[in-house]
């Protein structure tokens, strides 16, 4: 089963280089509707032609408000587990008590967060689940994109990110503005499905996340590339997802879950990295 996705209207489409290291050679890479390619120089996977930005921002509207709000308890508890995973609760007094959600939807990860003391702000493209999250939840959070936003230098401790960077066109400029953002010794948890690991393999253009929303499919190693060339520090990595729901049978399903969680070769990855303190340590 695909992930959802918001199906493009008429959009421009123009040919681009590489997103992550701006080669312009490439090779189709699968033979379906949705152009995704590989870089010929640094292997990313991206579509191209791709839409604008502005263009893509209209996709996040009412409907896609309404998906958010449905699932939204199950997102929580996905995000709360990753964050277990990658071993947040250990990183928490290394930094100050300052939390950015980037693509924090309804807002319920960063009220869970507030509850525990963190000063909370959170940057939402989808108007109507921002407004969802700032009335229903009393919440900071800011309408629109990362750059629109305009935060200080050195603003946070923690920048959290779940499945935002793979629908953006410019990976590269937010992870620069991400660490502009952040404190000396801050860190960044990042979440984007994983087109190196089992799943993906198995399934190829088949893959629940190879869709129309998804601009570029980061392997674990194009994303600590990215991660590395915008100056952080990977940590830690860690995976989960097996197979997709209705893929297998739940037995089946449940036995690839684990096994592909324990060898770290899951569809989803979620990265911690840390900008370099002061000094470099």
């Amino acid at each position: 089963m695909k992930t959802f996705s918001m199906q493009p209207g008429a959009e421009l489409r123009e040919l681009i280089p590489c997103p992550l290291c701006g080669e312009r050679e490439f090779r189709p890479l699968w033979s379906g509707t949705i152009p995704f390619v590989r870089c010929r120089n640094c292997r990313a996977v991206y579509q191209n032609p791709q839409p604008r930005q502005e263009d893509l921002s209209e996709r996040y509207n009412a409907e896609y408000f309404a998906y958010e709000r449905e699932n939204e308890e199950n997102f929580f508890t996905l995000m709360r587990l990753g964050l277990e995973d990658i071993g947040f609760d250990e990183l928490k007094g290394k930094a100050p008590q300052s939390f950015l959600d980037i693509g924090c939807a309804t807002g319920m990860l960063l009220d869970h967060l507030k509850r525990e003391g963190f000063s909370e702000q959170g940057v939402e493209i989808c108007a109507p689940a921002a407004e969802f999250g700032i009335r229903e939840r009393g919440l900071s959070i800011h309408i629109g994109d990362l750059e629109s936003a305009g935060f200080s230098d050195e603003s946070f401790g923690f920048v959290h990110s779940s499945h935002v960077i793979e629908h953006l066109t410019d990976p590269k400029a937010f992870l620069d503005e991400i660490y502009r953002i952040l404190v000396p010794g801050g860190y960044l948890l990042l979440t984007t499905p994983d087109i190196a690991g089992f799943q993906a393999r198995i399934f190829g253009e088949r893959w629940r996340s190879a869709i129309h929303d998804h601009m570029l499919l980061f392997s674990r190693h194009t994303l600590r590339m990215a991660l590395r060339t915008a100056g952080f520090k990977v940590l830690k990595r860690r995976s989960w997802g097996g197979l997709a729901v209705g893929s297998a049978p739940k037995l089946v399903k449940k036995v690839a879950d684990r096994l592909c969680k324990r060898l770290n070769q899951g569809d989803v990855m979620m990265f911690a990295a840390q900008k370099p303190s002061i000094g470099g340590s």
